[in-house]
């Protein structure tokens, strides 16, 4: 830019030269930490079987969500159409084994149902003895060691295995177990319960590291020592005041455990970087994030630690919700419970009827119902009366 002077000359205030030397001041960009959701999120896999994995170890609210619903799905037991059958049915269920060092049907199904809450595909496989007489254990898969494909009519549906660069369609389809949640219609792949949290999961964990960030800046308090050398002072003596300032003053700092004074000859000024900003107030935004994970999970907050304000009636309410949602899980997992107990009576020459009975999801509901049976009691009670009374 250049600009005219009085005498009609000009004063070129900024040269196009550029002047050599590391400039006075620089700026440097922050450090990127990235986060995984978002490469994940975007990634080509159809399934996102890794992103809802890294998904519940980033958000922990997520996977006690899962958990609490786990440890919620309550026991069962199998009642068979004789005696005989029912002790036989009942030491293999307690005593069968499941993968490698797991023992118990119920090791088997609560692993088979958080797969199916984390993935939307649950696949298990009934093994047989060498000579096939009897079930020798009982085996999670993972989720995508399997694909359903559709065979000459959209009601064929053909269990395949899938292997390196292809899939094959295995042997013995009745061994293998497959639940799919909340599947689109016409299609053979389940929607996982996380579906949806990945987009707000990845904003709560971008809070949390900007939180992380200000504390590191802000938190652990940083000083900036000014020297202003008086008028007259050579650049070699302020090179040499400044470097003993910056000794003295790096001394006192590493100097834990005791209260250090600076002292200094001539103008020195000390301030804390960052003590005059404000940090962002984030408790809004997270609650309204735990909200859409609450919501989406169907777990009372309550459930999962966080305070927030209600009512004894809506603690009702929300109970009675979960117990819907928990029926809806045990009818996904009875058919299961069902093949596993007719191929196990099948192949010990036993009768294969048998059901399955869930026990109440909570002492609450135990009362809520004995509640009801008393009060029809007590109204048949009254109208027996009243028919006498009328005779």
């Amino acid at each position: 830019m250049i600009l005219p002077h009085k005498g009609g000359k000009y004063l070129k205030l900024f040269s196009a030269k550029k002047e050599s030397g590391t400039p006075a001041v620089q700026t440097c960009a922050a450090a990127d930490r990235g986060s995984i959701l978002p490469s994940l999120y975007k990634s080509a896999d159809p399934t996102q079987y890794r992103l809802y994995r890294e998904l519940r170890k980033a958000v922990p609210v997520i996977d006690a969500a899962i958990g609490k619903l786990i440890r919620l799905l309550g026991d069962f037991y199998v009642k068979c159409a004789d005696d005989a059958a029912q002790r036989s049915l009942d030491h293999f269920f307690d005593n069968v084994r499941v993968g490698g060092v797991g023992t118990g049907i119920r090791e088997f199904i609560f692993c088979y149902f958080d797969q199916l809450l984390t993935y939307g595909t649950a696949v298990g496989e009934i093994v047989l003895s060498s000579d096939g007489t009897e079930v020798a254990a009982l085996y999670n898969a993972p989720a995508d060691a399997v694909e359903l494909k559709t065979g000459s009519n959209p009601l064929d549906v053909r269990i395949c295995a899938k292997g390196i660069g292809l899939s094959r369609e295995v042997e013995h389809p009745e061994l293998i177990c497959v639940s799919l949640l909340n599947p689109d219609p016409g299609s053979l792949k389940g929607n996982s319960i996380l579906g949806g949290l990945p987009f707000v999961s990845e904003i709560l964990l971008k809070i949390f590291d900007s939180v992380g960030q200000n504390f590191e800046r802000a938190g652990n308090v940083r000083f900036a020592v000014t020297y202003r050398p008086p008028t007259g002072t050579s650049a070699i003596n302020s090179k040499q005041r400044v470097e003993e300032i910056a000794q003295e003053w790096g001394r006192a700092m590493r100097d834990k455990g005791r209260v250090c004074d600076f002292i200094s000859v001539g103008d020195v000024s000390v301030r804390a970087i960052g003590a005059d900003n404000q940090i962002l107030d984030c408790d809004v935004p997270i609650r309204h994030i735990l909200e859409q994970i609450v919501a989406k999970l169907s777990v009372p907050p309550f459930l999962l630690g966080l305070s927030w304000s209600t009512t004894e009636r809506m603690s009702s309410q929300q109970a009675d919700i979960l117990t819907s949602e928990l029926d809806y899980y045990r009818s996904l997992l009875s058919p299961v419970l069902l093949r596993i107990a007719r191929i196990y009576l099948s192949c010990a020459g036993l009768n294969p009827q048998v059901g399955i009975e869930w026990d109440n999801i909570s002492l609450q509901d135990e009362t809520e119902l004995a509640s009801a049976r008393l009060d029809n009691a007590r109204a048949a009670q009254i109208e027996a009366t009243l028919t006498e009374v009328k005779e």
